[in-house]
């Protein structure tokens, strides 16, 4: 179980353009990290570099004593800001691809379904729902598949008042229990979290 995340000395280059470098970061079980920039500053490149998508230039992405690649493979969710949902299937379809894929079980999709009141969403397909919908929806994975580290991107936009409410207290909860998040954002979190500022 990922209890650790240490950038150390990071650099990135994306396109011949270097993004930035000698970025430094350490959280442990139960800590936040909101990530600031203006757009094109690499706050996206960084989340998919630590989730092993991206190469780094120079540093090092470790978790802890453990192997990364195993940390990768079993330990961290990453959301995008695009929510990679195909139109064309249910939500109901979605999940349970997204839940079985990433290790969930009946019950914990269940609880998914529940705590994102997604229930009467289920049986429609992907291109009927509102941007809210669809960011819950992949939201869910978070809890159908309960891994430590969430990598998210932009997790606040789509949703409205009430839900960027709600969706902070499974933050919080989240934080609680030893889970570590990183988070790409232009709002501030609604939980306590380091800030890091891409491109200062």
């Amino acid at each position: 179980m990922i209890s650790r995340l240490s950038l150390e000395n990071l650099a990135v280059r994306r396109g011949g353009r270097l993004l930035f470098e000698g970025l430094n970061l350490t959280l442990d079980s139960g800590q936040a990290a909101a990530l600031t920039g203006r757009n094109g500053a690499g706050k996206t490149s960084l989340l998919r570099t630590i989730a092993g998508l991206v190469q780094t230039e120079a540093g090092a992405v470790t978790f802890g004593a453990l192997d990364p690649a195993e940390a990768r493979a079993q330990g961290l969710h990453l959301i995008g800001h695009l929510d990679g949902l195909k139109p064309a299937r249910t939500a109901r379809e979605e999940l349970t691809f997204w839940s079985a894929w990433t290790g969930g079980t009946p019950e914990s999709t269940q609880t998914a379904v529940k705590t994102l009141e997604l229930s009467t969403l289920l049986d429609l397909e992907i291109r009927r729902l509102s941007a809210g919908q669809r960011r819950r929806l992949a939201l869910a994975r978070l809890i159908a598949a309960p891994r430590p580290l969430w990598l998210l991107d932009e997790p606040l936009s789509p949703l409205d008042a009430g839900w960027r409410e709600r969706f902070g207290q499974i933050m919080a909860g989240h934080l609680a229990g030893g889970g570590l998040i990183v988070a790409a954002v232009h709002d501030p979190l609604p939980v306590p979290a380091k800030a890091l500022e891409i491109g200062a």
